[in-house]
């Protein structure tokens, strides 16, 4: 009988052993990539997510919506007249693009490539004055999400000089498919930065705290650096900033920033400074931040009390050139000093 009992003593102890989760580590991650860095912060038991894995998602992803390489699956589609068979990302990505073209009346276009080259933000050198007129009336011809559809397996034009220009939201989808290289090896604990586009998951060990993440927001200036923060806590989702103060071009007096009106076919010219978006996931978020850059504010501040899903945080500039802010309240309930 003693020998029985020491046993079953002994049982419930080993089976706590057997089942106890092995304590959580934090591994780092960092590089280079799509013209920027990136980082990566999770918690597991062991190293079972490498720089490797990331480099190689990253040249997948590169060889597929990457402008900058040639051979890639978006050039490729740029130069044909018809249209191409599109890989997982280039469908999963066009397809999203598309959605969200529909959801902002066409404000946000991924076919405004000519337009972005012809401005000099694109791939190409940029030329010593902005396009005239009549240039830019020809390529608006060329503009237009309505010109292009999904059909089975294959991205496919109506117009043959239709391009795509997906670097707007292609760095929050690698963010997403990052995410998704980590949670396919079941870490559930984790940062993945990229370019400033973040996402999240769980939470910070051994403290178990929130994740914290630094919102830029300009002093004084609308086109000078930011110099204060807020700070978000989030346990779950994505979040991603668009601004111009850091992306534009001087022409003359004139300061055209980066983000393209697909309508008009000049620079946007309103009073935003920078949208940071909070969704979901960081696709949905990178997609939005833009076009919320584009409304202005007040048709902003409408389509975010429509569309619940996405919370926000705007940055513009008053009548007399200061910056001012203003946020959702579902933003506002992430600040951690509100």
């Amino acid at each position: 009988m003693p020998p029985k009992l020491m046993v079953s003593g002994l049982l419930p102890l080993l089976l706590l052993w057997l089942v106890s989760p092995a304590p959580l580590r934090a591994f780092h991650l960092s590089g280079y990539a799509q013209g920027t860095t990136y980082a990566i912060t999770y918690y597991a038991p062991d190293s079972t997510v490498t720089k490797e894995q990331v480099t190689r998602q990253l040249t997948e992803i590169d060889a597929s919506l990457s402008l900058y390489q040639p051979g890639s699956l978006i050039n490729q589609f740029n130069q044909s007249r018809r249209g191409v068979v599109a890989d997982r990302h280039l469908k999963v990505v066009s397809g999203a693009a598309l959605q969200v073209y529909q959801a902002t009346g066409g404000l946000f276009d991924t076919t405004v490539e000519p337009l972005v080259q012809a401005w000099g933000f694109g791939t190409q050198p940029a030329p010593p004055a902005a396009p005239a007129p009549a240039t830019i009336r020809v390529l608006l011809a060329r503009v237009g999400s309505d010109k292009l559809h999904l059909r089975g397996d294959s991205l496919v034009k109506d117009v043959p000089g239709v391009h795509l220009d997906l670097n707007g939201i292609a760095q929050g989808y690698t963010v997403d498919v990052l995410a998704t290289l980590l949670e396919r090896h079941r870490i559930r604990n984790y940062l993945v930065e990229l370019g400033g586009e973040i996402r999240v998951r769980g939470r910070k060990w051994p403290g178990g705290e929130r994740w914290r993440i630094g919102i830029e927001r300009p002093d004084t200036s609308a086109f000078e650096a930011p110099a204060l923060q807020q700070i978000i806590c989030l346990a779950a989702g994505a979040v991603t900033t668009s601004g111009n103060y850091r992306k534009f071009r001087q022409v003359g007096a004139l300061k055209n920033a980066h983000l393209i009106n697909p309508k008009t076919g000049y620079p946007f010219q309103n009073e935003m400074i920078s949208a940071t978006v909070v969704a979901r996931d960081a696709l949905t978020a990178d997609a939005y931040d833009n076009a919320l850059m584009g409304m202005g504010l007040t048709r902003a501040l409408l389509f975010l009390r429509q569309h619940s899903e996405l919370q926000a945080y705007l940055i513009y500039q008053r009548p007399d050139g200061t910056a001012a802010d203003t946020a959702t309240p579902g933003f506002q309930r992430l600040l951690l000093n509100p």
